[in-house]
C-alpha cells in the first residue's frame, strides 16, 4: 500500500471509517469487547474482528491494544546528541542499540538526534544516558518532561485534514507535573500484566481472557487491573493505534520555545487546548548547552506548508516569543518503549 497515493482511502468503507476515528480510545474493557464494538458499528463481532485484524495487516494499525504511560510507570526523558555528519550512522546505531531508547528521530537542527529513554529508576535512566556519552564521545542534551499539558497522538483521519485535527474546535487541557522517579505502586498481577500486554493485545474474540490465562489470573481479575492501570494513568488509552504515516500525516514539527517562567503554565495550558497542537509539555532550559527553551509543541499535518502556516500562527496570536522548528527527517527508532527491565524489578 503506497504511504502516499491515499489509496487506503480507497479500500476502506463506512465500518472501517468508524473504526479508524471512533475507537482510537475507550475500547471496551469488557470479556467479549467486539460484541459491544460490533453493536456500536451495526455489524455482528464476528466482523467487527475481523475488519480490526484486516486494518492491522494493511498497516494503516500499528497495534491494536493499550497505550502505556513510561513516564508514570518508569522513569523517562527527551534527549538529544549533535552527531557529526560523517559518524551520524555509527552514533545512532549506538544508540538504536539500548533496550530502553524506543524513539530515536532525525532532525533539521544542530541537535540532530532525538531519542527517548525510559528505564526502572531514575539511576538506571541516567547510567544509560552517560554510557551512551562515553560510548559516542558525544555530549547529552537531557530534557525530561516537567509539565504535561496535553499528550495526546489520537485524531482522526478519514478525512481531508491538511493538519491534525483541522475539523475539531478544542481539546481539554491542564498542567500536571511529572516526577522523574518512577511513581506507580504496581501489584505483582500489575507487573505481570504490563509486561505481557507492552505490545498490544491479542486479536481474538476474548483478548483479555487469552492475557488473564498468560499472566495465570482470573479474567475478571485482570479486568479490574486493566481498569485501575487505567485510572491511575498507568495505561492511557485502549483501543487502535493508527499509523500516522500510512494515513498522511507525515510532515511532522517540534516546535521549542523561550516562554517567560511566570508565564509558562498559563501558555502551555492555553496552547495545549489547540486542536492542531498534538504534544505540548514543559522540559528544562540548559543554558550551559545553549538551550533556552522550556516548551515543547508538536504539530502534525499531511502537507508541510499547512504545519508551518500553524506555527506561524502559533508565534503569532499565541506564543509571541523566539522558538525553533525542529522538523524531523528520518525515523531511526521506533518502538513501545520496553518495560522488562522496568516493572520486572
Amino acid at each position: 500500500m503506497s504511504l502516499q497515493s491515499g489509496e487506503w482511502r480507497e479500500r476502506i468503507d463506512e465500518v472501517d471509517a468508524a473504526l479508524i476515528d471512533e475507537f482510537q480510545s475507550d475500547f471496551p474493557i469488557q470479556e467479549r469487547p467486539f460484541e459491544a464494538v460490533g453493536d456500536a458499528l451495526g455489524v455482528s463481532a464476528e466482523t467487527a474482528l475481523d475488519r480490526v485484524t484486516a486494518l492491522r495487516d494493511d498497516g494503516i494499525f500499528r497495534r491494536f491494544g493499550p497505550v502505556l504511560n513510561p513516564p508514570v510507570i518508569g522513569s523517562s526523558t527527551l534527549a538529544a546528541v549533535s552527531a557529526p555528519e560523517e559518524r551520524f550512522d555509527e552514533v545512532a546505531e549506538v544508540i538504536n542499540g539500548y533496550r530502553q531508547v524506543n524513539h530515536n528521530y532525525a532532525r533539521d537542527h544542530e541537535w540532530n538526534m532525538w531519542f527517548v529513554v525510559t528505564a526502572g529508576s531514575r539511576q538506571r535512566r541516567d547510567e544509560i544516558l552517560a554510557d551512551i556519552e562515553a560510548r559516542t564521545g558525544c555530549s547529552v542534551l537531557v530534557l525530561p518532561m516537567l509539565t504535561d499539558y496535553y499528550i495526546d497522538l489520537e485524531f482522526p483521519v478519514v478525512n481531508g485534514d491538511r493538519f491534525a485535527r483541522e475539523s475539531l474546535e478544542t481539546t481539554d487541557a491542564s498542567a500536571t507535573l511529572i516526577s522523574e522517579d518512577a511513581a506507580a505502586d504496581l501489584s505483582e498481577l500489575d507487573r505481570r500484566l504490563l509486561l505481557e500486554i507492552q505490545s498490544g493485545f491479542p486479536l481474538v474474540a476474548t483478548p483479555y481472557r487469552e492475557v488473564a490465562a498468560a499472566v495465570d489470573a482470573d479474567v475478571t481479575e485482570v479486568l479490574a487491573a486493566i481498569n485501575r492501570l487505567r485510572r491511575t494513568g498507568c495505561i492511557k488509552r485502549i483501543g487502535c493505534v493508527v499509523n500516522h504515516i500510512v494515513t498522511g500525516f507525515d510532515n511532522n514539527c517540534m516546535v521549542v520555545w523561550d516562554v517567560p517562567d511566570d508565564a509558562l503554565d498559563e501558555r502551555g495550558e492555553a496552547v495545549g487546548e489547540l486542536p492542531y497542537v498534538t504534544l505540548c509539555y514543559n522540559r528544562p532550559r540548559r543554558p550551559d548547552q545553549d538551550w533556552p527553551y522550556n516548551l515543547f509543541t508538536m504539530i502534525h499535518g499531511r502537507e508541510a506548508a499547512a504545519v508551518d502556516r500553524k506555527i506561524d500562527e502559533l508565534a503569532t496570536e499565541h506564543l509571541p516569543y523566539d522558538h525553533d522548528r525542529l522538523y524531523s527527517t528520518a525515523t531511526l527508532k521506533q518502538t513501545g518503549a520496553r518495560y522488562d527491565d522496568i516493572v520486572g524489578q
